[in-house]
């Protein structure tokens, strides 16, 4: 509450006043007391104006406290009627999740982005209002643009635009598809210092309810091994596994040839310049090795023990001259005992290619080693089952298919083949086992120690589970959209939402899984009572207290206001009070 004054011909008049969001949403102010004119008050306040008005100040300050103390003894007296029927079309159930995106959606500045973006394009929508409403959904209620739209309309705050201005917003989108994810990079590192010492690459591809080709749907080889025409999305991530950069190309395209120029853009505007560069086998040609064999940048990718030449090859199945990783002992594989179960162990090789000097890593796991058997044996019961059954059929398009240990003979009967005889092949069986528990990762850091090179390699793990949270969780496929304006923007919104998923995981200091996560996000509602306030419908737990302290605002009362629950509506688009 604050003191107001009102002059008049004759007279100067004194006021207190307080601020209010009505019921429509908007800011205005109400007299809570008149305290006199400033003839009577001078009085007995006097003998100046200045001291008058010290002591109306005061009584602002009086009343403040008496409302503060009023509001939090507050009651609200709600009658309900037994008889009396809901009105058609009353909506009572809200989405309240998206409040906490919400906040990181402001902290990363994509709110100033569309501001900008606005500036070099004309259209009357509100593309913040869009992008952001269509991002929440993706996290919350994931489906099309139409269904993303329906869903917004549960959210506490409606859209106020129609379904046609999502799609017009998709092309502008496409079109500040580079500058969005440059933007957003410069400003993800006010929120947390990015780790790009370390960029992790990898790619998958996207499947489309459709049958033929068209544009960059082209038919490839799918992950699923679906039929459909297939988009491929390169992605790389920070050292963190957080979002930094990603590309589209056709389906039909080798993802090796994905790399350079998505690096060049990480380059250029992101200025990411000196990097140790990380991907599996399939990313690791030697042109893609060569590119990160620079002054500044480095790379350590994953190897394929079967495509070394067979000199390395037999290097890396010798079972002796390993390493153990804890004290750098050599030992023999052969002689391992259950003690060793849970240890890594490798050996080192100069390894040279055509074009350069690598340093050639092998590690053994016996725990991989188990795991990749007992996978196996699985797999030979099933070919045993498909010999009992007839006649087994291949599938060469899956390289774990159980029928690859299957063989077959020609039985000739007077020089003519009189049958074919199908037998399990226990030389190709033999052949795979002794790759169990083996790894491989080539590098061009020649001062690492073993260790930290094998670290690095592992954390892989993080791009895969960017990919798997984007396909599963999120339902990036299939994609609905056709226009190859729209699919860049609807990938666009994709990777934003995984962005700002891995910033609030690591906000909470990655203590919940993704699951937990987003049962809480997407259970987070409330029930409208009468167009009197809020009721807290969600189950509140530890991490809706996390979420709390980390964005900055509470919910977990019986009862909310219209009036705090606007506060809280803008607390979200605010940057977090840091402690």
């Amino acid at each position: 509450m604050k003191v107001n004054t009102s002059k008049s011909k004759n007279a100067e008049s004194f006021y207190i006043k307080q601020s209010y969001i009505d019921s429509n949403g908007k800011s205005t102010s109400r007299t809570i007391r008149k305290l006199g004119t400033l003839k009577e008050l001078l009085v007995e306040h006097g003998p100046t104006r200045d001291d008058v008005m010290a002591w109306a100040k005061e009584q602002a300050r009086i009343e403040t406290e008496k409302f503060e103390q009023e509001k939090a003894n507050l009651c609200v007296p709600i009658t309900f009627h037994p008889n009396r029927k809901i009105p058609h079309g009353e909506k009572r159930k809200f989405q309240g999740g998206y409040l906490f995106l919400q906040s990181l959606y402001y902290e990363l500045g994509l709110n100033r982005i569309c501001r900008k973006i606005r500036d070099k394009h004309h259209y009357d929508y509100d593309l913040n209002a869009i992008l952001s409403d269509l991002i929440y959904a993706r996290i919350l209620e994931p489906g099309s643009k139409r269904s993303s739209f329906e869903s917004a309309k549960n959210f506490l705050e409606a859209p106020t635009y129609q379904l046609h201005d999502v799609y017009r917003a998709l092309s502008v989108l496409s079109k500040e598809c580079d500058l969005i994810q440059s933007e957003t990079y410069r400003n993800s590192n006010a929120i947390l210092k990015r780790n790009a010492s370390v960029l992790y690459y990898d790619c998958s591809n996207y499947y489309f309810e459709i049958e033929q080709e068209d544009g960059s749907k082209k038919y490839g080889k799918s992950k699923e091994h679906r039929p459909n025409p297939i988009v491929q999305m390169g992605l790389f991530t920070d050292g963190d596994g957080i979002p930094l950069a990603f590309s589209l190309f056709p389906g039909n395209q080798n993802e090796q040839t994905s790399l350079k120029p998505l690096e060049k853009k990480v380059i250029d505007e992101f200025g990411c310049e000196k990097f140790i560069f990380c991907s599996d086998a399939g990313l690791a040609s030697e042109s893609n090795r060569l590119l990160n064999h620079t002054q500044n940048r480095r790379f350590i990718v994953t190897q394929s023990i079967k495509k070394l030449p067979e000199e390395y090859r037999k290097l890396a199945l010798n079972k002796e001259r390993f390493r153990r990783i804890s004290n750098d002992k050599f030992v023999d594989l052969d002689k391992l005992t259950d003690d060793d179960k849970n240890e890594l162990f490798y050996k080192e090789e100069p390894y040279s290619s055509k074009k350069m000097e690598q340093r050639l890593l092998i590690t053994y796991s016996p725990k991989y080693a188990a795991y990749q058997k007992e996978i196996r044996e699985k797999q030979i019961e099933r070919a045993k089952a498909m010999l009992s059954n007839g006649k087994p059929k291949k599938n060469r398009k899956n390289p774990n298919d159980p029928a690859r240990f299957i063989e077959k003979e020609a039985v000739t009967k007077d020089g003519e083949i009189a049958d074919i005889l199908y037998f399990l092949d226990e030389e190709k069986i033999a052949q795979e086992a002794q790759y169990d528990g083996l790894y491989a990762v080539c590098t061009d850091l020649f001062d690492d120690i073993p260790e930290s090179i094998l670290r690095i390699s592992e954390s892989r793990w993080q791009i895969e589970a960017c990919f798997r949270i984007m396909k599963t969780d999120f339902s990036a496929r299939p994609v609905y959209v056709q226009r190859e304006d729209r699919i860049r923007a609807h990938f666009l919104i994709c990777f934003l939402s995984l962005l700002i998923y891995r910033l609030l995981e690591k906000k909470l200091e990655q203590k919940y899984t993704c699951e937990d996560i987003l049962t809480v996000l997407r259970n987070y509602e409330f029930a409208d009572i009468q167009g009197q306030g809020f009721i807290p419908i969600y189950e509140s737990n530890s991490i809706t207290d996390a979420l709390h302290k980390i964005c900055g605002f509470e919910t977990d009362y019986e009862f909310i206001t219209k009036r705090k629950m606007k506060e809280v509506e803008k607390l979200s688009k605010q940057p977090p009070v840091k402690s």
